[in-house]
């Protein structure tokens, strides 16, 4: 299985859905990995939420259920 090469942060994700990061915030809570969730960690110990392309559509999924 390949693994995706491009991921989103939750900043560039928020922009692309038309959603607020709080927002995807709250929907990511309910996903785990296998629906395109990951985190980037960096050096200074910070750490970013990011999707995958799956991830992304996992969320427009999500955001369609809520509404």
């Amino acid at each position: 299985m390949a693994a995706d090469a491009n991921v989103f942060t939750i900043a560039l994700a928020a922009q692309m859905l038309g959603e607020t990061e709080d927002r995807l915030w709250a929907l990511a809570d309910q996903m785990d990995p296998e629906d395109g969730l990951v985190w980037i960690h960096d050096t200074d110990e910070r750490q970013t939420m990011a999707f995958t392309s799956f991830g992304l559509e996992t969320l427009r999924d999500l955001i369609a259920d809520q509404q």
